[in-house]
């Protein structure tokens, strides 16, 4: 392939990171159309495959970014996706030794994905194993994103 005419590195950095902001202003929407919907999904992939470009890419990277497409599947009611991704995504906080907050979330994305499918055990279990993450969250404020996020999972 040729090299493009630009940086494809600070591309791939730009990229990662407005893909994946992009996509929480979708998430955070009320309403969104189908259109929306399809928008939401498609960017929250695009990040994590800019990030999977970017040559300082870690594990935990993968695992936030894992994380939002399971998000984005959950709200879109698709169980057997957010499942996949949260199971990347816990893959990948395993693989990278991440912090407890990255951890956690990858156990909340479980836990929703198994909320939406109806399997109350697997759902609980992860549920369980977020919350001991959560506990052991140094910075309080981080601690509380995870605890409320927890509390939203049906």
């Amino acid at each position: 392939m040729d090299t493009p005419g630009f940086d494809a590195a600070a591309a791939h950095r730009f990229f990662s990171a407005d893909c994946f902001n992009g996509t929480w202003g979708l998430i955070d929407q009320a309403d969104r159309s189908a259109e929306e919907d399809e928008a939401m999904l498609l960017s929250a992939m695009a990040s994590v495959w800019h990030w999977t470009k970017r040559e300082d890419h870690t594990p935990s990277n993968l695992s936030v970014g894992f994380w939002q497409v399971s998000r984005v599947h959950a709200l879109l009611n698709r169980a057997d996706e957010a499942r996949r991704y949260g199971r990347l995504a816990l893959d990948a906080a395993e693989r990278g030794n991440a912090d407890s907050f990255t951890l956690g979330y990858a156990h909340e994305a479980l836990a929703r994905a198994e909320s939406i499918a109806g399997n109350e055990a697997k759902k609980d279990e992860h549920l369980a194993a977020a919350r001991q993450a959560a506990d052991e969250v140094a910075d309080e404020e981080s601690k509380q994103w995870l605890l409320d996020d927890l509390a939203t999972i049906g």
